[in-house]
């Protein structure tokens, strides 16, 4: 499972140093995903996600990212489970990716990496 931290681009930098200092450990994972207009970054667990309210707007539902090794072994589990999927599996930068209300209403993000 992976945390999301929404934020505006100017304090991406001071919090990824802030997030590298206390897990001891650098971010592993740096990019800009122009298509939505963000800046992601990742340290240990925490995906920081920076942008405009604007940009943020459609993503802050989001509570949660979960990585799995097979996207559609999960999706069709999911379903099965009764959830339900708000946005098919798509490519992303980092692999495929798809947005899944569970029953309870929390809205989590599923990702395969392939990269």
């Amino acid at each position: 499972m992976v945390i999301r931290i929404y934020l505006n681009p100017a304090e991406l930098d001071k919090t990824i140093d802030f997030y590298e200092n206390i897990f001891g450990e650098k971010c592993q994972l740096r990019f800009k995903y122009s298509e939505v207009k963000l800046e992601l970054a990742m340290v240990g667990y925490v995906l920081l996600i920076a942008g405009s309210d604007e940009a943020l707007k459609p993503f802050r539902n989001t509570q949660a990212t979960f990585l799995v090794d097979s996207l559609n072994d999960f999706k069709d589990k999911l379903v099965h489970h009764g959830a339900v999927i708000l946005k098919e599996p798509q490519n992303v930068p980092t692999g495929i990716n798809m947005r899944v209300k569970h029953p309870d209403g929390t809205i989590i993000e599923y990702v395969e990496h392939t990269c």
